[in-house]
């Protein structure tokens, strides 16, 4: 929970997806062992900082939707809104601050995609995590940005504050 006139970002790319069948449309690829791992130790960690989503807008491809659900399966305590948003498949930087724009809880949770995430994560912080792969944001990457706004609304370029960044590559 966020206190008022505070906002909080959990900016996560989707998990590691499986490449396996070349018939697969690229909106429909599903995540891959090390996917799953990979977002059940990103639940894992977010319960254990109570880092608790209270509102998820989610791409509409297969890989995002499962990472969310495989992280929904951690102990969090918050059982968020969700909102899977088809703008969010692929979607620009741009695209991204305009569908926050719109979330109505002051923690919000995004699960997308590169390269518009990477775009996304690192305009909005006023100084940026110095973490090797951050610009790289590989997959199952996440920020946690806070913000001094009283609404999403109010969100712009250049005001976050980093809390945490990590990356979890199901490796063990």
């Amino acid at each position: 929970m966020t206190p008022l006139g505070h906002r909080r970002l959990i900016l996560t790319r989707h998990a590691k997806s499986a490449w396996d069948d070349p018939r697969l449309d690229d909106h429909d690829r599903p995540l891959n062992d090390r996917g799953r791992r990979s977002a059940r130790e990103l639940g894992d960690f977010m319960a254990s900082r109570g880092y608790e989503p209270e509102e998820v807008l989610c791409s509409t491809s297969r890989r995002t939707r499962e990472t969310w659900e495989v992280i929904a399966a951690a102990p969090l305590e918050v059982r968020p809104l969700v909102r899977y948003e088809p703008g969010l498949y692929h979607a620009s930087a741009e695209k991204m601050l305009t569908i926050l724009r719109s979330a109505s809880q002051p923690t919000v949770m995004m699960v997308g995609h590169n390269p518009g995430i990477a775009e996304f994560a690192a305009m909005l912080p006023a100084r940026l995590p110095t973490h090797a792969e951050f610009r790289r944001y590989p997959t199952c990457a996440t920020l946690v940005v806070d913000f001094q706004i009283e609404n999403w609304g109010d969100v712009a370029p250049g005001l976050g504050s980093v809390m945490d960044f990590v990356r979890f590559d199901g490796r063990g």
